[in-house]
């Protein structure tokens, strides 16, 4: 949401963001009415709608119909939706891990991360995430799974931290914060690690954004690190559902979610996100079914 605020121009378009108009991100919605024949009343999609309780969405921007409702909807923002996928390509097909890697998180109780932390587990990898509370860090090791997590704020050394939690290095990362994480992550990488850049949230409203000063470890330890956009991965959403709804049904997945309840509490739930206020995927309802 805060990188699409910044940019003039949405997908095909689709303005994202000009004052006093709704903001754009992704949702789930039920069709009142349609002029496209791959839709018709009644339909549940998700994809790119508006902060609004009624939109006017070009066909072009819904991502796909919804065929499985036996699960909650609202994990057609989350974990069946685009960070379910960010978390499946990221992590598969950009990390390409090994079963008895090491795998660190950050943000790793976040609508990403706890999913990341998941798969890495069913891979056969160790997983330790970071996260900014008590509270999240236990959930990381009681509910989601992690062999182990920490809280950055009580880390005075993030460098002296990660060499606790893995003295033989870090095979892959799972970016989500940038900066210092970043930077510390950099000397305690293994040789041909991997790091994935899925997201930076440290940085997106600084003036001057950080600098790393880590990089030439890249260099020595021979390790990939790449970007990615999960819109170049949808083509395997049929294979990810295939994944990932056997795995919630037999309870070998959770997923956390944070849900608010109208319209009017969407813009402290966005605000809450910079400081960690949420626990999970941050949702907003705007109808029940």
């Amino acid at each position: 949401m805060r990188i699409l605020m910044s940019k003039m121009e949405g997908p095909e378009g689709f303005r994202t963001y000009s004052p006093g108009s709704p903001l754009t991100g992704y949702g789930v919605a039920k069709v009142l009415e349609s002029g496209h024949p791959d839709y018709k009343k009644g339909d549940l999609v998700w994809g790119f709608t508006r902060w609004e309780e009624y939109s006017l969405v070009p066909a072009s921007l819904i991502l796909f119909k919804i065929e499985h409702t036996d699960v909650p909807l609202s994990y057609y923002t989350g974990i069946l939706g685009m960070p379910g996928m960010t978390a499946y390509a990221g992590f598969f097909e950009v990390g390409l891990p090994k079963k008895g890697e090491k795998v660190f998180v950050s943000a790793a109780s976040g609508a990403v991360g706890q999913l990341v932390g998941q798969f890495a587990k069913l891979t056969g990898c160790y997983v330790v995430g970071s996260a900014g509370s008590k509270d999240k860090v236990d959930l990381l090791k009681t509910k989601l799974g992690f062999d182990d997590a920490f809280n950055y704020k009580e880390e005075p050394d993030l460098n002296a931290a990660l060499k606790r939690y893995f003295p033989e290095g870090i095979d892959i990362y799972f970016e989500n914060v940038g900066g210092k994480t970043l930077d510390a992550v950099l000397l305690n990488m293994r040789v041909h690690g991997r790091i994935i850049v899925c997201g930076m949230v440290s940085q997106y409203n600084l003036d001057q954004p950080e600098g790393v000063t880590n990089l030439a470890n890249l260099i020595f330890r021979r390790i990939r690190m790449q970007g990615f956009n999960v819109a170049d991965y949808y083509q395997l959403y049929p294979k990810f559902l295939e994944y990932v709804i056997p795995k919630i049904k037999e309870g070998k997945i959770v997923y956390v979610e944070d849900i608010v309840e109208g319209l009017e509490k969407a813009p402290p739930a966005l605000v809450g996100l910079f400081s960690g206020r949420n626990v999970g995927k941050q949702v907003i309802v705007l109808a029940h079914e």
